[in-house]
């Protein structure tokens, strides 16, 4: 075997680095990989990669030997400091044109100051999203790979064979350059807080249908299995018609999603967005919402002591046509759905300007349309909005999508009225409800808030019958009304 004979090296032999491993194998090109637990590359070689295209490495040194110039060597280990050691580690056998590849869930300020320091180094530097789980790592991600654009003609070919394919003919990679510096990382921040959105709206969809409308399991299944053939067809409506048909497997009866405790579990990613999205001023109110109902959950034991102290409605709502109901629930759902797409599209024209990213947002939307979690029919809409106007201020504002809310807003009302009148918690639904209420009015309460600011601290404020650019400050404590003594 030739000393330099692989295509690829992969550090980190993880569920998502295996399974990344297979997939790049699979499509025909000789992988290199090592692991810091040097019995995982053996225990691999011997069996998923065992009589397959695989250099297994004992050394990082080994397996820098075993690349092709350039080499082209993909970090697929644990976010943060461990990426920072191992590239410290990878440097001293590394030579110049080769890239590195971080497919982690990073934090993008991290992927920013990588891509300056290994670019220092007459290195490239790539920081790439990778999302699909590990079902998508093994037969097709999606792929968002940003930071030094001369890398990218050395990846491409790799990259766009192993992601996802969607379009007509099955032929269009879910994978294509987004941007410089931490872009990638960014696109794929922003996937997972809309994701945080799409699985916290269904969630409470849930909620209405089975305490709302009385819904069984099995009635549950084909309604969502009804919805996954219209225009709510996404991975996460799926997945979640089949939860529902599974039955407890630790040998007690009914059904699994009723045995599992209700505290959710987060990795960050979300949170990561909404703290984002603060520092840029813009508001993603739904995936901040969503991390918030992620922590609620976590309050098990207040929230089972309070249920024994705090009342709800005195009086029950009852469904009287379930069929509207259930129709109701979906209009919801749809229009939520908008917003929350409408919010993180919003995000992403804010980072580019700030970080003067070239993002185009039509290709971002093709980049979720398969392969990743959020994938949906819905992401073929929002493709070609951009397509028409690439300047659009909001998805809200797109005719398709303009058309879609009109349609749904009464329903869309009435389920939020239900919920508030059933006490059922419906943070999502009615938050994106007055996200579309406040983004379409052309006037709000903010004057008040304005003058309280000057009131308080001489914050000054601006005029309606005024140039914007001048700037006011009354004396309020004089000009006030006094109070009744």
């Amino acid at each position: 075997m030739a000393a330099t004979s692989a295509d690829f090296g992969l550090i980190g032999l993880a569920v998502m680095g295996e399974n990344l491993a297979l997939n790049i194998e699979s499509r025909g090109y000789k992988v290199a990989v090592f692991n810091r637990t040097t019995e995982k590359v053996d225990a691999f070689m011997e069996g998923r990669g065992k009589g397959k295209n695989f250099i297994g490495c004992h050394s990082i040194e080994e397996l820098v030997k075993k690349v092709k110039k350039p080499r082209k060597i993909m970090m697929m280990v644990k976010a943060g400091q461990p990426v920072d050691e191992l590239i410290e580690q990878l440097l001293p056998h590394l030579t110049k044109g080769d890239v590195l590849i971080d497919g982690g869930n990073e934090h993008f300020t991290n992927t920013e100051r990588r891509t300056k320091y290994i670019e220092s180094k007459k290195l490239l530097y790539v920081g790439t999203g990778v999302s699909g789980g590990e079902e998508g790592a093994l037969h097709g991600p999606s792929l968002m790979p940003g930071g030094s654009e001369k890398a990218w003609p050395l990846i491409k070919e790799i990259f766009q064979a192993i992601a996802a394919k969607v379009g007509p003919n099955n032929d269009i990679p879910c994978c294509e350059w987004v941007g410089p510096g931490g872009a990638g990382h960014y696109v794929k921040m922003v996937h997972n807080g809309i994701e945080y959105g799409d699985m916290q709206l269904i969630c409470e969809a849930y909620l209405m249908l089975k305490e709302g409308g009385g819904l069984t399991n099995d009635e549950l299944y084909d309604v969502f299995d009804n919805w996954n053939r219209g225009e709510l067809q996404s991975y996460l409506i799926e997945i979640t018609r089949d939860i529902f048909s599974v039955k407890d497997d630790q040998g007690g009866d009914g059904y699994l999603v009723d045995k599992i405790l209700d505290v959710a579990g987060a990795k960050g990613t979300g949170k990561w967005m909404s703290q984002h999205a603060l520092d840029l001023g813009v508001p993603s109110t739904m995936v901040t919402e969503a991390v918030y109902a992620r922590a609620l959950s976590a309050l098990k034991e207040a929230r089972v002591h309070a249920s024994k102290v705090l009342k709800g409605p005195v009086t029950s709502v009852t469904v009287h046509d379930r069929p509207a109901f259930i129709e109701a629930v979906r209009q919801a759902l749809y229009a939520s759905k908008i917003c929350s797409y409408a919010q993180g599209f919003v995000q992403l024209q804010a980072a580019a300007k700030e970080h003067n990213w070239p993002l185009k947002y039509g290709d971002i939307a093709l980049l979720w349309r398969g392969g990743c979690i959020i994938r949906a029919a819905f992401l073929e809409r929002i493709k070609d909005a951009f397509a028409s106007n690439s300047n659009l201020e909001s998805l809200l504002l797109d005719p398709y999508f303009t058309d879609a809310l009109t349609k749904s807003q009464a329903a869309w009302r009435n389920i939020v009225v239900h919920a508030v009148l059933a006490g059922l918690p419906a943070i999502e639904f009615s938050n994106a409800l007055s996200y579309y209420d406040s983004y379409r009015r052309e006037s709000l309460p903010a004057n008040l808030l304005q003058a309280q600011r000057d009131y308080f601290g001489a914050h000054t404020y601006q005029r309606i019958d005024k140039p914007l650019d001048q700037k006011f400050h009354s004396e309020w404590l004089e000009l006030r009304r006094q109070p009744k003594a």
